[in-house]
């Protein structure tokens, strides 16, 4: 039997993590690519970061969210870009 190893991530991953995890539109696979942690995985890192009246207020928000799964949400390949984003080298708004 494989052991899994876990990689140990950085505070600043961790916040980032939880910042990615509050949003509405950032789903789960999102997470999961930029920080190979499943959605199981997720909720149990919120658990231990969160003050308990957090987690569960964050429970309520992504319980059954479309937006928080890819497969659900219809959202697989598009992507928002604001139309003033010029590119992605140069992120500044442009002037009108």
């Amino acid at each position: 039997m494989k052991s899994k190893q876990k990689k140990i991530h950085t505070e600043q991953e961790v916040n980032r993590i939880i910042e990615m995890a509050w949003e509405d539109r950032t789903p789960f696979e999102a997470i999961e690519t930029q920080f190979g942690l499943l959605e199981k995985e997720v909720i149990t890192l919120m658990r231990k970061q969160l003050k308990e009246s957090s987690f569960r207020m964050w429970r309520r928000r992504t319980n059954g969210r479309t937006t928080k799964h890819q497969e659900i949400s219809g959202l697989i390949k598009s992507r928002f870009k604001c139309t003033r984003q010029k590119s992605i080298a140069s992120n500044k708004i442009s002037k009108r």
